[in-house]
């Protein structure tokens, strides 16, 4: 059975930091590329970030480029996102998903990550 268990929102001050971790198993998690996404209030899905299955290939979306950086250690089997000069914008429920930007299918039940004054 797949499970992803993501860890590590709450509550942070503009301009913060946050590091999310994702824990995957029940599949063989070295040989998938995997996603994070989120889902502000009110809106839809939004994909953040890929990493390839190897860990040499990473890519953001644009809102986040150069802010959130995606990392995944194959020997522990989790997937992680740090979050830095977070924006209040970035408020959402994080999802860990398996897969990559235009396939990711499974994914945990998220973490909260609210940013505010």
């Amino acid at each position: 059975e797949v499970q992803l268990v993501e860890s590590g929102g709450g509550l942070v001050r503009p301009g913060g930091s946050l590091r999310l971790s994702c824990a995957a198993s029940g599949f063989p998690f070295s040989t998938y590329a995997m996603s994070w996404v989120r889902q502000a209030p009110g809106k839809g899905l939004e994909w953040v970030s890929t990493i390839a299955s190897g860990g040499n290939a990473k890519y953001y979306a644009d809102s986040v480029n150069g802010r959130f950086t995606i990392f995944r250690d194959n020997a522990k089997n989790t997937l992680d996102l740090q979050l830095n000069s977070l924006r209040t914008e970035d408020t959402a429920m994080y999802y860990c998903a398996k897969g990559g930007r235009w396939d990711f299918g499974y994914r945990g039940q998220g973490t909260q990550v609210t940013v505010s004054s």
